[in-house]
């Protein structure tokens, strides 16, 4: 298809660092997950990808989308007829990889993303862009307007790029528009937020972090009632899921997890009940 190629603008290019990273596990003989369409959106943006190229990162975005997609898949074999949000969708395409044919689904990101996002999706009567700020309360009402839920809300590599006032108001908005739903969340704690200006990937763009979290009990103190019900690290990953990875995917992991870095330990992968 000719297409005019989009230019990032503002955009941030974080969000090309997970993209890419499925793009070029497509391409592998055994991946830990396949994505045509993501090599599809690839070719039809003007960035120099190849500042990416053979950075670690790729792999621990991999792992996190491994986890994420099985948190979605396991909810939607329990609730087929489910509502779910991405918050900070960016160019995913987990709705092509899960999509059941009955679940109802949100994209929501900023409009310089989503307008970006257009040029390579469109809305179907199950699915739909939102272009709004998560901080924003008229999203929140207008899906919960919209649909019945459960909902499940996935909040991939996006709250800790938030101040932390910022994610307290975020916590309050899901909880109140959306009580007793999943939220999946990644954190960041010192190990891994104190080193990210030498981080393979993020040093090679212009975003930071702002909210360290070194505990996640204390999302309780902020919202009570907030229930972890589960929390890992890329080392220590739910062992159903490693034992279906590939072979070399596993024996990499299990060599991390014995050098026990503070990178490593202080990145998490999270998911929680809301009150």
């Amino acid at each position: 298809m000719d297409r005019k190629q989009p230019r990032l603008g503002t955009v941030q290019e974080t969000l090309l660092i997970p993209l890419y990273a499925r793009a070029m596990e497509n391409r592998k003989e055994f991946p830990l997950l396949r994505d045509a369409r993501a090599e599809e959106i690839v070719a039809g943006i003007d960035y120099d990808f190849a500042r990416f190229d053979g950075l670690p990162s790729l792999t621990g975005a991999m792992l996190r989308t491994v986890l994420f997609d099985r948190w979605v898949a396991d909810f939607l074999a329990a609730h087929p007829d489910a509502t779910v949000v991405e918050i900070g969708t960016g160019l995913n395409t987990r709705y092509e990889r899960l999509d059941n044919g009955r679940v109802r689904w949100f994209d929501l990101d900023l409009p310089d993303v989503i307008d970006l996002r257009r040029a390579f999706f469109a809305d179907t009567p199950r699915r739909t862009m939102v272009a709004a700020s998560v901080t924003d309360e008229a999203w929140a009402a207008e899906v919960a307007s919209r649909t019945d839920g459960p909902y499940l809300l996935v909040a991939e590599a996006v709250l800790p790029y938030l101040y932390e006032s910022d994610v307290r108001r975020v916590v309050d908005l899901l909880s109140d528009r959306f009580p007793g739903s999943l939220l999946a969340l990644d954190t960041a704690g010192p190990g891994f937020f104190d080193t990210q200006e030498e981080h393979d990937a993020l040093s090679k763009v212009a975003a930071r972090m702002h909210w360290c979290c070194p505990d996640l009990t204390g999302l309780d103190a902020w919202r009570p009632g907030v229930h972890v019900l589960a929390s890992h690290t890329l080392t220590s990953l739910p062992h159903p899921l490693v034992d279906e990875l590939p072979a070399p995917y596993q024996e990499m992991l299990s060599v991390l997890a014995a050098q026990r870095l503070p990178q490593a330990d202080g990145y998490r992968l999270n998911l929680l009940r809301l009150p």
